[in-house]
């Protein structure tokens, strides 16, 4: 029987058409709500520094107590009859007894400077993390490892690591990176366990139990090394690995003989091993098959590549050259225009906003922020294949959104405003946050923009607001190429400058992926900013970014 069973890389933000549900919660799904929750931990690691501090006084207190009355026990034990024989040593000791030991073994002190502790976590408890988030964050780990082909072995390190042509290699080395703990690989593996993820929960686990026998478990942790043995051991079963189930078990066993499951378990694992020899050999781990994806191996793959556009030498159709689209408003200033893909087409423009814009963006969306949906017929629902945050932004919440509109409007030609054009969507992705391939325009006659007089979605306009620098491209699965965010440095008149460029695609059949991008580093947030829709358009996953589009 199994025992009972208990989730950034950096943030990035995008800019889409979705309609955010209300829940302020779900700090998992976006690196912002990540960044809230690091500020949250400062201030309780003031309080508990408050609280050391008053707890060390009171040792201190304590301690002198002690010195004192063993000082004075040690100098009289000789003398004991002659000590009591004078009268201020009699009243101290009666002192003593009937009133300062009281005072001390009874104190409400201790209470008094751990209830203030406790009040300080009360006070931010409403915004702490839940277990959603754990949970959430956990799976969002697996998801980089499988995305990514990642090695737990090198991300329990602190490290970014895959296996190419037999060779452990480096994808990215974090500026900032730590290593996880024996209860941190527990609590991933356990979540895993509980959805009955054999494939993660071995390794996972696998890694707990090296790690906790390497150490003395610690009051702040959850699992313990018998908790880690008793997962693995029944995750190898499940996994078909008989033999390291009944090792596992066996060990477990002389840990805590009286545990009769486990007992139960190993007689069960020899029976097995008896029946069928073939078992001893275990078996290669498998992947669980996705539920909503049958492209996963494709676009996967288009994100280890980190970028596999046709190149101009590969296709003489495709250019880049300064671009104005006759408009007046871009004779002094075109452009960069680079054709990226003319099935399906797409158009990257360099240098689109600024930085100063990108920040502008993020800042007006931040308060806005709510659980991406997708939709459900006629209704709209959050799901597991798509993890983030957005907000939606009208072009008066700020001049930048307005300047914005009218670049989109002098490259494209197309009408931005409403019923045109959908407003601003920005979201921001969270620890492993995706939004798995899909269509952007309506395929469903249920769907709520067949009942709209603008028609369905026929173009995306994405404008990327950050940068990040492993991982994230934007993938198109049956076009099979994938193109990553791009930040330039850029020379001003007095100083260096950045900018964003920003992607247009005409898709109104195509089902692409965009990857948000994955960063390995502690940053607070990656934008991107898909314009506006007017058909099929992209999806993001795992970084921050921006997106903006136009129906």
């Amino acid at each position: 029987m199994p025992p009972v069973p208990g989730v950034r890389l950096l943030p990035v933000w995008f800019v889409i058409i979705t309609v955010a549900d209300e829940s302020l919660g779900e700090m998992y799904t976006s690196m912002m709500s990540v960044k809230q929750a690091m500020l949250s931990e400062r201030q309780l690691i003031g309080s508990l520094r408050t609280y050391i501090d008053h707890e060390t006084q009171r040792l201190e207190d304590i301690k002198r107590f002690y010195s004192k009355v063993s000082a004075f026990h040690n100098g009289m034990y000789n003398e004991l009859a002659t000590a009591l024989a004078n009268p201020l040593v009699a009243f101290t000791l009666i002192k003593r007894l009937q009133s300062e030991w009281p005072n001390l073994v009874y104190s409400y002190e201790a209470e008094e400077n751990l209830q203030a502790l406790r009040v300080g976590y009360k006070q931010l408890e409403s915004s702490l993390p839940k277990l959603e988030d754990l949970q959430g964050a956990a799976q969002g780990l697996m998801r980089l490892q499988d995305v990514y082909a990642l090695q737990v072995e090198g991300l329990v390190r602190g490290h970014f690591q895959r296996v190419s042509n037999g060779n452990t290699v480096d994808i990215y080395k974090p500026p900032v990176s730590t290593p996880l703990s024996g209860d941190d690989c527990f609590l991933v593996g356990k979540v895993a366990y509980d959805v009955e993820d054999y494939y993660h929960s071995v390794q996972w686990l696998e890694e707990a139990v090296r790690l906790f026998r390497g150490m003395s478990w610690s009051p702040e942790h959850e699992g313990t090394l018998e908790d880690a043995l008793d997962h693995l051991a029944f995750s190898h079963f499940k996994a078909g690995n008989i033999s390291s189930a009944l090792s596992l078990s066996l060990e477990l066993l002389r840990r805590d003989p009286s545990n009769k499951r486990v007992l139960q378990n190993v007689e069960k694992y020899e029976k097995l091993l008896v029946a069928r020899p073939s078992l001893s050999s275990g078996s290669v781990l498998k992947r669980p098959s996705s539920t909503y994806l049958r492209t996963r191996n494709a676009y996967e793959r288009l994100c280890q590549t980190q970028g596999s556009q046709p190149k101009l030498y590969e296709n003489p159709s495709l250019f880049c050259d300064y671009f104005t689209n006759g408009s007046p408003g871009l004779l002094l200033q075109p452009m960069k225009r680079e054709l990226v893909s003319l099935q399906p087409y797409v158009v990257l423009f360099h240098d689109f906003v600024t930085a100063a814009e990108a920040q502008n963006i993020r800042d007006c969306a931040l308060p806005g922020l709510r659980r991406s949906v997708v939709a459900s017929g006629v209704n709209q629902t959050t799901v597991d294949y798509r993890i983030s945050k957005s907000a939606w932004l009208k072009d008066s919440a700020h001049p930048t959104i307005i300047k914005v509109d009218q670049r989109i409007t002098l490259l494209t030609g197309l009408n931005v405003q409403l019923p045109y054009g959908e407003h601003l969507q920005v979201v921001n992705y969270g620890i492993g946050g995706h939004y798995e391939p899909h269509f952007d325009h309506a395929t469903s006659t249920s769907s709520p923009l067949y009942r709209l007089s603008s028609g369905n979605r026929m173009a995306t306009f994405m404008i990327y607001l950050s940068s990040v620098e492993a991982g994230g491209s934007t993938a198109f699965i049956y076009a099979n190429f994938s193109v990553p965010v791009v930040e330039w440095l850029t020379n001003g008149c007095t100083s260096m400058g950045r900018s964003f460029s920003a992607a247009a695609v005409l898709t109104p059949r195509s089902d692409e992926r965009f990857w948000d991008r994955q960063e390995y580093k502690s940053r607070s947030a990656q934008w991107s900013s898909a314009g506006q829709k007017g058909g099929g358009g992209p999806a993001r996953s795992w970084p921050t970014r921006l997106t903006v589009r136009v129906i």
